[in-house]
């Protein structure tokens, strides 16, 4: 079984339409995908667009209140990181318990366990555990996701870079095209490989909206858990 940790350079940057792509592309291979997003904030059950909401639809299961609890155990209504979030309702992360929650998924009937973070590497989880703490304790390998927005390549690289210094295997990096972004991808691409490993592998997401089947018009990025023949970003 493979287990990857789908992280980002910070907030609304595409992690999960890298999630979703991936839990529907794998399962149309038919493999079995068991998909977390075990900390959400600005959380509404009513939202059909939520996190967890489509990224149960990606595995092909419906996003009752049930199903969401599931995979996504901490939720919070206000749009902060979790740790000002939570004061607001009275339930902290338990950041031993989420450790466990994850890792209790291994060795189910699953090709590949895929955890969506929550902001960046750097989002504050407790007043004195981040992200990157969270990511540090299950030393999964991480696929980093960055934008294209003014600013994201010294975002991009300063991610990469923190998780090189902690040891956190980084599996690939995802360029996903921010909107109304004045930078081009192709550029965005060609900077980060002048300063990441020569072998590691740049994929690009053009813009696409966040809606249902969203996943669907993702180019191939399968392979990066398949662990297919290394193909160069295009």
């Amino acid at each position: 079984m493979n287990q990857y940790f789908i992280t980002a350079s910070g907030t609304d940057v595409g992690k999960t339409l890298v999630t979703t792509a991936l839990c529907w592309q794998l399962r149309q291979q038919g493999k079995k995908v068991t998909a977390l997003k075990p900390v959400a904030t600005g959380f509404s059950v009513q939202d059909e667009y939520s996190d967890s909401a489509l990224i149960l639809k990606s595995c092909g299961l419906t996003p009752t209140p049930s199903m969401i609890e599931t995979i996504t155990p901490w939720r919070y209504a206000a749009y902060l990181t979790p740790s000002m979030a939570a004061p607001q309702e009275r339930d902290q992360v338990n950041f031993a318990e989420l450790v466990n929650f994850c890792k209790s998924h291994i060795g189910l009937d699953s090709d590949a366990v895929l955890v969506e973070g929550v902001g960046g590497i750097m989002a504050p989880l407790t007043e004195n555990r981040t992200v990157l703490d969270w990511m540090k304790q299950l030393r999964w390998p991480a696929i980093l996701v960055g934008g294209t927005y003014l600013g994201s390549i010294s975002h991009t690289l300063s991610s990469y870079e923190v998780l090189k210094a902690y040891n956190v295997p980084v599996r690939a990096i995802v360029v996903s095209e921010s909107e109304k972004s004045t930078v081009p991808m192709n550029d965005t691409v060609v900077a980060l490989q002048g300063f990441v490993n020569p072998d590691m592998p740049i994929v690009k997401i053009p813009r696409i909206p966040v809606k249902d089947e969203m996943w669907q018009h993702v180019p191939l990025i399968s392979w990066l858990i398949s662990h297919e023949q290394h193909r160069e970003a295009r």
